[in-house]
């Protein structure tokens, strides 16, 4: 399939309640996609598997700043062929959480330099690359494999760079935050501390059932829950 035709099959699949959704501001301050077609994520995997991967095509989809070309460029590429620029790029250029997530956790994390990016985008200025350096991070933690990850340095960093860190920045920071409090019950007080201390999502709108994201309730229930 040509770019010309893929976007065409996205606008057809796509409806004005889905674009509605995707237009409010997110809760991590990411910039709602003004180039949309309003199709579900469900519909673009399908659409990948019959496209298969394609990396020429996916950073061809990628340029035209679509939202659902983008998350389809994402499952079209081969992690282990891209280039560090190319990464840097795509990091850089986001403005869509969704399509933050997907590239992060589908792309990066597979990445042979990925470890190299993580320390370096950590430092970044741009918020949505040092938002995927604290998403490897988050992961890092959560997956038991940050072995050699020095725990209190990164709440030290949290604590002093979250309260006044981007939106987009703050988010992934504080998965860091609650990862840590969960998998290491040693640092769990004082993460659950600074969660306090900085209040970050307290007043966050929750459906029943669900946990919020404010730092010292959800390390607590999901420790409760880990036992």
């Amino acid at each position: 399939m040509t770019i010309k035709e893929i976007l065409s099959k996205l606008e057809e699949m796509g409806d004005a309640a889905r674009r509605a959704h995707n237009a409010k501001v997110g809760p991590d301050g990411a910039t709602p996609p003004e180039k949309q077609f309003g199709v579900k994520a469900g519909d673009i995997r399908l659409l990948a598997k019959k496209i298969k991967a394609d990396q020429a095509l996916a950073l061809k989809l990628w340029e035209t700043r679509y939202l659902e070309a983008q998350l389809l460029a994402v499952l079209l590429m081969k992690p282990e062929t891209l280039s560090v620029t190319d990464l840097e790029t795509m990091a850089s250029s986001t403005s869509c959480a969704q399509v933050a997530e997907w590239l992060n956790s589908y792309v990066v994390a597979q990445h042979p330099e990925r470890e190299a990016l993580r320390e370096k985008w950590m430092k970044s200025k741009e918020p949505w690359t040092a938002r995927a350096g604290w998403h490897l991070t988050a992961s890092l933690v959560n997956k038991g494999a940050g072995k050699d990850l020095d725990l209190t340095k990164l709440l030290d960093r949290i604590e002093k760079e979250m309260p006044k860190a981007k939106p987009e920045v703050q988010w992934t920071m504080n998965n860091t935050l609650m990862a840590i409090g969960v998998k290491h019950a040693v640092h769990r007080p004082r993460a659950i501390a600074i969660g306090e201390k900085i209040g970050l999502y307290a007043k966050w709108p929750m459906s029943k059932g669900c946990i919020i994201p404010y730092a010292p309730t959800a390390i607590e229930a999901l420790a409760k829950r880990a036992k």
